[in-house]
């Protein structure tokens, strides 16, 4: 493809993913994408039940029915990505859901997890957080494979097991918008943290944060060679050089404070705290914002610190 030509298939992609705020917690927090190809459409990402309105409002500010979905896409299962795909596959009659074979298997059966979220939020507020959740019927969901591909109208969607955030996690390669849907693989970007320039926070959540998948997962990503980065949380980002040199930059740091987390294991139920203090100072510009992320990081470089075992040093 010669430069015009690359210029004008950027042009005619420009416009062909459409961004929805989700409102879950808070505006531009979380996002999910739409997609469109000939009257017919594909969700990626599917929030929470209270977000299917916002979905929804955007098929129809589109001109389309719920029965044009064809797809229903999360990258992994994980709340804040697929607690709405049983509510939306209740409007979306026709759709069928695109999910890693793990996070199929828990959206078959999310009793399991509901119950672990209920524990930590409590079962009033996890309803006032994500709302109704039900099992998905197995002939309304395929298990996609790694580097599998999915022909959509004049799009090839491409899936990559990408595993760093989690053990279930999938990123899309779209070949219109020459873009990647990241999810949770490159982190977190919030638009309200950009004014000072890019900035990119990773996501090492608990309980399947690994440190050497989310190396991978960089290599990945960046192999296809993307023009476009569709962040969950939140938006596009087309500097793609700085992004990923600003998101390695933040992965080291997550990286040190894991091995550190390791070495000082005797700290017991202190060690969470200390990680989240140490992320506090290290981010100390954005941390009233991130209060929440951080608190999650710690917790996740910590659970993953532990089920791995103390550091030893080589002899």
């Amino acid at each position: 493809m010669n430069p015009l030509q690359e210029l004008k298939s950027m042009e005619s992609s420009k416009n062909s993913v459409i961004t929805i705020d989700c409102h879950y917690l808070r505006p531009r927090f979380a996002a999910a994408y739409l997609l469109i190809e000939k009257g017919r459409a594909t969700f990626i990402e599917n929030n929470t039940a209270h977000a299917v309105l916002y979905l929804l409002k955007a098929l129809k500010d589109k001109d389309l029915t719920p029965e044009s979905v064809d797809y229903l896409i999360v990258t992994h299962a994980h709340l804040d990505h697929a607690g709405g795909t049983s509510v939306l596959l209740e409007k979306c009659k026709n759709a069928k859901i695109l999910a890693h074979p793990k996070a199929a298997r828990t959206l078959i059966n999310p009793e399991r997890l509901i119950q672990s979220a209920q524990k930590v939020y409590g079962e009033s507020n996890f309803r006032k957080l994500y709302g109704e959740i039900s099992p998905i019927p197995e002939d309304r969901i395929h298990a996609v494979q790694d580097g599998e591909e999915i022909i959509f109208g004049e799009r090839t969607l491409t899936f990559l097991y990408t595993l760093g955030h989690a053990t279930h996690h999938v990123c899309i390669h779209d070949s219109k918008s020459q873009g990647v849907f990241t999810g949770d693989a490159l982190g977190l970007c919030y638009p309200d943290l950009q004014n000072k320039g890019l900035f990119i926070l990773p996501s090492t959540s608990p309980i399947d944060y690994n440190p050497i998948e989310a190396r991978k997962t960089v290599d990945i990503i960046f192999k296809t060679q993307p023009k476009q980065l569709f962040f969950t949380h939140f938006g596009t980002v087309t500097e793609i050089s700085k992004a990923k040199k600003i998101f390695l930059e933040n992965l080291e740091v997550h990286e040190k404070l894991f091995r550190w987390a390791k070495e000082h294991l005797d700290l017991g139920p202190e060690l969470p705290k200390r990680i989240e203090e140490k992320l506090k100072e290290i981010y100390s510009p954005y941390a009233d914002f991130l209060k929440l992320d951080l608190e999650i990081n710690a917790q996740g470089l910590v659970f993953v610190a532990s089920r791995q075992g103390p550091f030893t040093h080589p002899q």
